[in-house]
């Protein structure tokens, strides 16, 4: 029960944040809720210890700090915020969660490029009759929940809880 957990929970929420995020420009809070809750359930369950834990909500506290100003600035959505912060504790501190970050930065980066071209081109895209959501041509603000949720599915594998799992060390 808790391998399906650790396998499930954490790529599930990320795609039901990726899809609200596109469809509706929102995360609801209850998405992160459920990131951050099954992770305090799940992790000592799991097989890691305490120091590997509270290292992990330390990472996590960097995250909201950078997000947390990011937002402050008028940069970042709340939501994005809230999801980046919950999603950070399942990759603990260190390399795992250096190379979630980067792949949420380097995906952020390419998906916004590519935003900002559909909206330069809205006229074109919507007289093709392409299926794109109105919430991508027309939104000021960028998905980023998307790259949050495709970074996190690149970085899976890296996750303590996961990399513990996939290797036989439980």
């Amino acid at each position: 029960m808790v391998d399906i957990a650790i396998f499930m929970i954490l790529p599930f929420c990320l795609c039901l944040a990726a899809f609200t995020d596109l469809f509706y420009m929102k995360i609801p809070n209850w998405i992160p809720a459920i990131v951050l809750g099954s992770y305090i359930v799940i992790a000592p369950l799991s097989g890691l210890g305490w120091p590997e834990i509270g290292m992990s909500f330390a990472g996590a506290a960097i995250v909201f700090s950078a997000c947390f100003a990011l937002f402050a600035i008028g940069v970042m959505g709340g939501g994005d915020a809230k999801l980046l912060t919950a999603a950070s504790v399942w990759f603990g501190f260190g390399m795992p969660l250096v190379g979630f970050i980067a792949f949420v930065s380097y995906i952020g980066g390419f998906l916004t490029l590519v935003i900002v071209l559909l909206r330069s081109q809205s006229s074109l895209v919507m007289a093709m009759g392409l299926p794109i959501p109105n919430s991508l041509l027309m939104a000021r603000k960028i998905p980023y929940g998307i790259a949050i949720a495709f970074g996190g599915f690149m970085a899976l594998t890296e996750a303590p809880m996961i990399a513990m799992r996939l290797s036989g060390l439980h």
